[in-house]
């Protein structure tokens, strides 16, 4: 992991330097001591994964310049003296994953970054899933591997507990995603776990006719619809329970699990901005990845069943 370092005060930027090489959690590979002096393209070619960054420096202060980073795409960490809550606030709204008060707390940093790197590797795996999704897309089926060895149940009761996780459990459309695990199971049992995965337009379609027990294309395609809504909800409930598990305790371990897991994080800060101004979402459905939360609920259920490794 490598770190850049912004703050105008040379003795705290040895420190954190030092917290970092001493606890082995990757490279100082630069430092600053002043905001005006970085901008996105210098941190992007410099593949700095983790920004830290003092609020208050003389010439462009630390919420400025992290306006002027929209396209800086690692994670920063910002590092400061002021404690006024509109500020702390503002930094968080801005993109920040954690705020630390100083004097620096060598346990605290360490404890912080530990969390962004967790969290960085967490991304990094999620990427990984969907780059495997889009080459099973690809791909043609083969025969069903020896050994493919888990049960239905167990992959139901696997989805159940995420969904038990994601607070969400009791709402309709949580049955919808059940019966759609059941499906992605049973295709990977006849077809093998190299085979092309079905289209989400498919599995609403199975589902349906399943449910139905009708081959009547009006009637599934009412159905598919139907279910499609309900799922939709459901996985905004997800995303809106996060959100307030965040906006609650940012440290909170089902929101450090599972936001950035589920959804992309900066949807979760949207939605927690709107929880925290008590303002209303505009049509959340059109902002749902609904193939990326399926897609990673089965693979995930999969990976607590030591089916998938690494």
């Amino acid at each position: 992991m490598r770190y850049f370092i912004v703050d105008d005060d040379s003795a705290v930027r040895f420190m954190l330097a030092q917290i970092i090489e001493d606890a082995d959690l990757g490279e100082v590979c630069g430092e600053a001591e002043d905001g005006s002096l970085v901008d996105h393209e210098f941190l992007n070619w410099k593949q700095v994964d983790i920004l830290l960054i003092d609020m208050l420096m003389p010439k462009r202060d630390g919420i400025e310049t992290i306006r002027q980073l929209n396209r800086y795409t690692g994670k920063i960490v910002m590092i400061s003296q002021v404690e006024a809550k509109e500020l702390i606030a503002e930094a968080y709204s801005l993109g920040v994953e954690y705020y630390v008060t100083k004097p620096v707390n060598r346990r605290e940093i360490i404890s912080v970054l530990q969390k962004v790197r967790e969290r960085i590797l967490m991304q990094q795996s999620i990427e990984g899933i969907q780059r495997s999704l889009r080459v099973l897309t690809a791909e043609t089926p083969s025969p069903r591997p020896v050994g493919y060895g888990y049960s239905e149940q167990s992959i139901l009761s696997s989805a159940t507990f995420l969904l038990t996780e994601l607070g969400v459990i009791s709402e309709k459309g949580s049955k919808d995603l059940l019966a759609m695990m059941e499906l992605l199971h049973r295709w990977e049992k006849d077809n093998g776990t190299e085979a092309k995965l079905p289209s989400l337009r498919d599995i609403f379609a199975a589902v349906a006719k399943r449910k139905l027990g009708t081959e009547t294309a009006v009637l599934i395609q009412k159905e598919s619809k139907a279910a499609e809504q309900r799922v939709r909800r459901v996985i905004y409930q997800a995303l809106t329970h996060l959100a307030s598990l965040g906006l609650t305790d940012f440290g909170h371990p089902k929101f450090e699990s599972y936001a950035a897991l589920f959804f992309d994080f900066a949807e979760v800060r949207k939605r927690m901005r709107e929880l925290e101004n008590q303002v209303a979402a505009s049509l959340p459905p059109t902002r749902i990845h609904m193939k990326k939360f399926i897609y990673v609920l089965y693979m995930e259920a999969k990976r607590r069943l030591g089916v998938l490794h690494g």
